[in-house]
């Protein structure tokens, strides 16, 4: 059987092959810009979710003279988690001395209180550019019959229900309304710790790009949270006012929001990287961090 052929030459098996090629070419070249487009509007949508959540923390302080969101008692510290999430008391929930001090609490727990003293929905808390975080739902872990507003936490792994960093609030250097307003009090995720969906990243290729440390912009870049292609973070500051930071060293005297000052007098734009437990040195150091997830999937 002869094949139809076109007058110049080429069958329509030859044009459908050169038609499938142009289209995957124009695909290579067009997805950069689709997702720079997709990260744009999502970066749009997470600074959204963070001025919501600084109106929340504004009016939760005038409630709790000044002192923004902070679980547990008296000295309670920063720890893998609490001892009973869905606990019916908060002594019970942190693990509480007679007299309502000490235990551990999650970073996610004083975020929680969000939730259960201002309505806000679970779904505020998530980006959707941090992968493998859901919608905290209490009945997936069995809690059908309890309220949110009854719990402690996001579930028994709240890394994985929560996108976002938030200043240490145990400790001597909890933040309060009456701080600079340029502190930085809430962000994307910590580049330093472990995500559900990345490990934490190398510090040795960070050096910011400003004097004396001097590095590229390629390695000033690698201090920002993996989110949002790499390009920043957006950071919620005291004031109520959400900016998108294309450096982490954007809090009080350009403090790195996401790092342990090695300053004892000013800020620190490098700094060194957090881990579970550590706090703030001074009280113009910003350290905004994050629960790393109870296992790995």
């Amino acid at each position: 059987m002869c094949r139809r052929v076109r007058s110049d030459g080429f069958t329509w098996i030859d044009v459908v092959a050169v038609l499938t090629v142009l289209g995957l070419v124009f695909a290579i070249l067009l997805a950069p810009a689709y997702r720079r487009e997709r990260n744009t509007s999502l970066m749009v949508e997470c600074n959204h979710q963070l001025s919501d959540i600084g109106k929340a923390m504004l009016s939760y302080a005038n409630d709790y003279d000044g002192s923004l969101p902070r679980a547990g008692g008296k000295g309670t510290k920063w720890g893998p988690g609490l001892r009973d999430w869905s606990a019916s008391s908060r002594s019970e929930a942190f693990g509480l001395d007679p007299n309502s001090a000490g235990g551990e609490a999650t970073i996610n727990a004083s975020l929680y209180l969000l939730i259960r003293h201002n309505g806000i929905s679970p779904k505020s808390f998530i980006c959707r550019a941090d992968k493998r975080v859901t919608e905290f739902r209490p009945r997936k872990y069995g809690v059908a019959d309890r309220v949110l507003a009854d719990l402690w936490d996001f579930g028994p792994d709240p890394a994985r229900h929560c996108s976002y960093a938030y200043h240490v609030p145990y400790g001597r250097y909890a933040l309060t309304t009456s701080n600079e307003p340029g502190f930085a009090v809430a962000a994307d995720r910590n580049p330093w710790i472990d995500s559900p969906s990345a490990k934490a990243g190398d510090f040795t290729r960070f050096k910011p790009d400003v004097p004396p440390f001097n590095g590229s912009a390629e390695q000033g870049k690698h201090g920002n949270t993996p989110r949002h292609l790499g390009d920043g973070q957006n950071v919620l500051f005291l004031d109520s006012h959400v900016e998108f930071a294309k450096r982490a060293f954007c809090a009080v005297d350009d403090d790195n929001i996401y790092t342990i000052s090695t300053s004892q007098a000013a800020g620190d734009p490098l700094g060194a990287p957090p881990k579970l437990g550590s706090q703030p040195v001074n009280r113009k150091d910003s350290l905004l961090v994050n629960d790393p997830p109870q296992t790995r999937r």
